[in-house]
């Protein structure tokens, strides 16, 4: 996703300078902040028009995708979508609510257990932006998440779905990301 600090504009041979290319004066790069590049990019390889697609667009969501990743879309409510309080971006943990046979025929009992950890949030309903209204951004109610994962991993959503109450836990921004993805990789890379 372009940000202000991956982008720069740099000297080039006039005789190379193409239509499709951002000239320094004429674009408006602040218009293309938080598009996506269509294909990967070396590090001061001109990028051209055709290569960035805005939320929204067609293929957005595909672009956004890491490699080899899917995106699968949940249900969620004000009460498991934690008050509207989830954004693109954001890191989440996956619950499962289930009724589980009590002992010896009791009661059945609701039980609740994180079945994935540190998963990533592409889009809430279907904007994957965060509104900013006077600088501030604004909570909305949103009745999907659709989330970042590998194809096993959208697998057991799937079925997790048909089973109980998933829920969402929003993960502090605070944590450590590579300590996060290093402890739970080996499980993700098992199920």
């Amino acid at each position: 996703i372009i940000t202000a600090d991956s982008i720069s504009f740099q000297l080039w041979p006039k005789e190379m300078v193409q239509d499709a290319y951002f000239i320094d004066g004429e674009a408006d790069m602040n218009k293309r902040l938080g598009t996506v590049v269509r294909y990967p990019i070396t590090a001061g390889q001109p990028v051209t028009q055709g290569a960035l697609v805005a939320p929204g667009d067609r293929g957005f969501l595909a672009a956004a995708l890491g490699p080899g990743m899917r995106a699968i879309t949940i249900p969620v409510s004000a009460m498991t979508g934690v008050g509207g309080f989830v954004f693109p971006g954001d890191h989440v943990d996956l619950m499962l609510t289930q009724t589980v046979n009590g002992n010896d025929g009791g009661n059945p009992l609701k039980a609740t257990e994180t079945f994935l950890r540190n998963v990533r949030v592409l889009a809430t309903d279907q904007s994957t932006e965060t509104t900013v209204e006077e600088g501030k951004t604004v909570v909305r109610a949103f009745r999907t998440v659709t989330l970042e994962v590998t194809p096993k991993i959208a697998e057991k959503i799937a079925v997790a779905q048909t089973i109980g109450q998933l829920s969402l836990a929003l993960r502090s921004i605070a944590d450590d990301k590579a300590e996060l993805e290093e402890r739970i990789a080996p499980r993700m890379m098992a199920q």
